[in-house]
């Protein structure tokens, strides 16, 4: 582990980490609302909630790029303010944000689907409030899930690649990420030491990542999160 590797990893931990902070309340908003809501208009927003699943990254990362430009929706009023994403590792974190989005969703609507409506129920004709069923039951017996969510999303968000790169380039220690590392030294003659080195790294923290998700979907009583 060379302090490049070390940069590499640590950018790559935080930038997942963040992105899974931020994304985290608006995957559980979606996920309560599309797993609780009855409205016209639910398959079209669960449609766009699992978007980037099917959409090549890079449409994302362009999208991103357009939205996120000095001129554009999200960008000028960020530019009012002096803030910028372009180029930077927290539009890294953004676009992992993105592309974990629809997996935290999945993950987290199931683990509240899976709570039994008898319990909330019941503590509806003991006189509890909609407020207090909500955060005594539903919460608790969902937290698994939410877990499961939040881990499987660092899991994809240390994968992502395309959309990043799209979106804010590759710099050393600014935005290459271990994928984009990887990729930057397959393009290097004789630099197969590195590659091998970088992919067992990630290959370690993403199985890790995927055996807690596991282990929390399951002890949570929710099959099925991928």
């Amino acid at each position: 582990m060379t302090p490049e590797l070390w940069t590499i990893v640590w950018l790559s931990l935080k930038i997942s980490l963040v992105a899974v902070l931020v994304t985290l309340p608006i995957a559980f908003a979606l996920a309560m609302l599309l797993a609780r809501g009855r409205f016209p208009g639910k398959f079209l927003l669960d449609g766009l909630v699992h978007l980037p699943l099917v959409l090549p990254p890079v449409v994302t990362g362009w999208l991103l790029l357009l939205a996120f430009a000095p001129n554009g929706p999200l960008g000028a009023p960020l530019a009012a303010i002096g803030v910028s994403l372009l180029f930077r590792w927290t539009g890294a974190a953004v676009a992992a944000g993105i592309m974990a989005l629809p997996l935290m969703v999945r993950a987290i609507r199931l683990s509240i689907e899976a709570v039994d409506p008898r319990l909330e129920g019941a503590a509806r004709t003991l006189g509890a409030s909609r407020a207090r069923v909500w955060w005594t039951i539903t919460l608790p017996l969902a937290l698994p899930g939410i877990a499961a969510g939040a881990v499987l999303g660092f899991a994809r968000s240390l994968g992502e690649f395309g959309a990043t790169i799209t979106f804010v380039s590759n710099i050393p220690g600014e935005t290459q990420t271990l994928p984009i590392a990887i990729y930057s030294a397959l393009q290097v003659p004789g630099s197969d030491p590195m590659v091998a080195r970088l992919a067992l790294i990630s290959v370690l923290l993403s199985l890790a990542a995927l055996v807690l998700s596991e282990w929390l979907s399951r002890r949570g009583g929710v099959d099925h999160v991928f």
